[in-house]
């Protein structure tokens, strides 16, 4: 009998960005489809589902789901590890989440450079969350990269559990407020996020995104027959 140990798995909360990406980058569709879960964050996306005929798929918000998950961690004793944004970042992500949950064991943190980490470096951080014991690793480092750490880490991190979390350790560290929780129902956080960051993100909502519309529309009109075409899975629970 095999008693290896199983390979990381990891998650991805995934935006209209995260899908226009994949339908252009052959390497980060075959990310997103190698995932062990991929969940739907955003408006656009579960309208789309919904349209598709998966009548009952939420939003998987990912800041929240990061409390969520955290929540869950401080009474199950599990260990976290916090992965990206900068080292002030992470300080007072780490203090509030301490904050909001006395219970966490978070194992470790790490503010990865503004470039690619050299072999030496990646080993290095690989052996140190191992070290750490950590049982989730939340990743925030922005989409596709965050994801692209994830599955190139899934091998070497066997037993983890990756969690690509985005933009929430900016929002839960107090960095950058989250959209009002009635534009987040009516999808418009992007027109929030734009107005706070423009410089960084007015080419992901203005050039990129807006071409998921008329990809969606023509899809469900059944003009758009192609392998890159946004395709979710009917399960019996979206029935």
């Amino acid at each position: 009998m095999d008693h290896s140990p199983q390979p990381g798995r990891y998650i991805c909360v995934t935006s209209v960005h995260g899908i226009m990406t994949a339908r252009s980058n052959a390497t980060f569709r075959r990310i997103l489809n190698q995932a062990d879960l991929v969940t739907p964050d955003g408006m656009p996306v579960v309208w789309a589902m919904r349209s598709f005929g998966c009548s009952r798929q939420p939003r998987v918000y990912g800041p929240t789901l990061m409390l969520e998950l955290c929540e869950q961690a401080a009474r199950r004793r599990h260990r976290v590890f916090l992965y990206g944004a900068r080292p002030g970042t992470l300080k007072a992500l780490r203090r509030n989440l301490l904050a909001w949950f006395p219970e966490l064991k978070i194992a470790g943190t790490y503010a990865p450079p503004f470039r690619q980490l050299t072999p030496e470096e990646d080993v290095q951080v690989t052996r140190r969350i191992r070290a750490s014991e950590a049982d989730l690793v939340f990743v925030g480092i922005s989409t596709p990269k965050q994801e692209a750490w994830m599955s190139a880490h899934a091998a070497t991190l066997p037993g983890v559990v990756m969690l690509g979390v985005g933009a929430a350790f900016d929002f839960h560290a107090g960095r950058v407020p989250q959209a009002p929780q009635w534009m987040q129902r009516n999808g418009l956080e992007w027109l929030y996020r734009l107005s706070m960051e423009p410089r960084r993100l007015w080419r992901r909502y203005l050039l990129h995104t807006p071409l998921f519309l008329p990809l969606w529309f023509m899809q469900l009109a059944g003009m758009l027959r192609d392998p890159h075409a946004f395709q979710p899975q009917r399960t019996a629970d979206s029935e």
